[in-house]
């Protein structure tokens, strides 16, 4: 596997993929890896076979609040799990690298970034598209692989391509779980063994709202208890819980279309995001 710094190297090294034959699969992500990066990095060399991973912690994408200095980064641990996975090449680029003085350009996908994680963290998703679209100038992959577990994100990128005409094709992979159902993610590691614990209330209470609704079930009723729920095992405050149309992203009184039931709250000093698919009634 080749680790590559530079956008010079990077595009030399992207060629020589080509040159080799089949198409390029990037997997973009932050770091501290886990086996829901991997199934990404499987999933890419199935539609690749040339795998290309990124891994940059984004400051754009970070509020002034946030956690972007104690975000988990351990590029040589990653860098082992990705060769031991078959990556060809790691993209790890320094800030300057990607910002480099004088950059000035941002992206900003209107409507599907204004409510959930985009009323709750300002900015965010014009941090995600901007650098998003930079990886795929950078990488020119055939295909770009993204967790479902982030399913905002996913729907933005989504949007994103297809407005910029990218002919990128963006394929999400279902969210990869812990043993007890929390999701996978990184910024688990900064939960406390006891928060970690109430933290399983969330794919629980997500689990029962979901089953509710798909059986005919009131929606306002089936999101109330969930919130219920998560207040009970300590979740506070409560971003939202909310039945969405899968692609808009628009709020739903009523499971009469394919939709997804998302929710985030604050365990403690970490914030956990989950959703689950609800087929149409």
């Amino acid at each position: 596997m080749q680790i590559v710094r530079t956008v010079a190297a990077l595009r030399e090294a992207v060629a020589a993929l080509r040159a080799d034959g089949g198409r390029v699969a990037l997997v973009p992500t932050m770091g501290a890896l886990h086996a829901g990066h991997l199934a990404l990095v499987a999933e890419g060399g199935a539609r690749g076979p040339h795998v290309v991973v990124s891994i940059f912690v984004n400051p754009t994408q970070f509020g002034p609040n946030e956690d972007f200095d104690a975000y988990p980064r351990r590029e040589a641990a990653d860098a082992r799990l990705l060769e031991d996975a078959g990556v060809a090449i790691l993209w790890a680029p320094a800030v300057e690298e990607m910002y480099p003085q004088g950059f000035a350009t941002s992206i900003t996908v209107a409507g599907i970034t204004e409510g959930l994680d985009g009323a709750a963290r300002p900015g965010h998703f014009d941090g995600v598209a901007t650098v998003v679209n930079k990886l795929f100038a950078q990488v020119r992959p055939d295909v770009a692989l993204f967790g479902e577990k982030d399913y905002q994100q996913l729907a933005v990128i989504r949007r994103m391509a297809a407005d910029l005409d990218t002919g990128v094709e963006i394929v999400g992979v279902p969210t990869q779980r812990d043993d007890d159902g929390l999701a996978l993610s990184s910024r688990n590691a900064y939960l406390q063994p006891e928060e970690r614990q109430a933290a399983r209330a969330l794919p629980r209470a997500l689990g029962e709202a979901a089953a509710a609704i798909a059986a005919g079930g009131d929606v306002a009723q089936a999101l109330e208890v969930a919130r219920g729920r998560l207040t009970d095992a300590g979740f506070a405050p409560i971003d939202y819980v909310l039945l969405c149309d899968a692609a808009t992203l628009e709020p739903l009184s009523r499971a009469d279309r394919p939709a997804r039931l998302l929710a985030a709250a604050r365990m403690g000093r970490t914030r956990l995001i989950d959703n689950l698919e609800v087929p149409a009634a």
